[in-house]
């Protein structure tokens, strides 16, 4: 789905909710309505919800859409995150509800622009909006950490990715998911999580491993070790079980075990 079809399909669900919910038409109004994109919309909507007294809501604003503007990459990654929630989020029936409502893509397109900062040598300005990111939306994504498009991060609370921590292009995790460090070392240090891969909640990945693609991680797993691809790992600490019997895990959401699989 390209830019233009997700602004349009947002436009026509913000009338049908101002139409039947008379208390949210300020709010469809403010954020999508009466703006021009779906870059214009996401600047509001999230320099709104992290702006504090110290950095005014309308620089915030200023600060997304100019990231918007340098990297026409940024709005094709929030796009495909739009579409990743919409396919594999049950509680999702449409494009508004991310934008508008569900904080983990938020707090994700709200990482992007901080990398964005870092990657342009605004340092100072990248940690101070990761700090937001952590107090507003309870995720912690260190700016330097390297993350594709096509995420659905799924309830989102208590997500930590560390600096040195990669996440490919089509990934699902849930909530309270750690990817970490062992400890004091520096340097490369985080895990590097691989295209198509399902993690579930709770579960903490520690140390610079590798999860291979398509693989699956079973809810509250410690991982210490490298995970070959298209393998499911479950327990504490995390041992292989079985071939996944999904091609795509991240896409399927299938968080239980198949008789195959243990």
């Amino acid at each position: 789905m390209q830019a233009d079809e997700i602004w349009q399909e947002l436009k026509r669900e913000a009338e049908n909710v101002a139409r039947r919910e008379p208390a949210l038409s300020g709010l469809m109004n403010e954020v999508i309505l009466q703006r021009h994109s779906l870059q214009e919309a996401l600047s509001v909507r999230l320099s709104r919800k992290l702006a504090y007294h110290a950095t005014p809501e309308g620089y915030l604003k200023e600060i997304f859409m100019e990231a918007f503007d340098q990297d026409p990459n940024l709005s094709k990654r929030v796009i495909n995150d739009i579409q990743a929630v919409n396919e594999r989020d049950p509680a999702c029936p449409n494009a508004l509800y991310p934008v508008l409502y569900f904080k983990g893509f938020q707090a994700l397109t709200c990482y992007r622009i901080a990398h964005h900062l870092l990657i342009h040598e605004r340092e100072d300005l990248a940690f101070y909006l990761q700090s937001l990111i952590s107090e507003v939306f309870a995720v912690d994504i260190h700016p330097a950490a390297k993350i594709g498009s096509g995420i659905l991060l799924d309830h989102a609370t208590s997500f930590v990715a560390g600096e040195t921590a990669v996440i490919e292009d089509d990934v699902s995790i849930l909530h309270e998911v750690t990817l970490g460090g062992t400890g004091k070392e520096k340097g490369d240090r985080h895990p590097k999580v691989r295209h198509g891969v399902l993690i579930g909640a709770g579960a903490k990945l520690l140390g610079n491993i590798e999860i291979g693609q398509c693989a699956k991680i079973g809810a509250g797993s410690v991982v210490l070790t490298d995970i070959p691809a298209h393998s499911t790992a479950v327990g504490v600490p995390a041992r292989v079980i079985g071939v996944a019997s999904e091609d795509e895990p991240c896409r399927a959401m299938e968080h239980r075990f198949s008789n195959s699989e243990s």
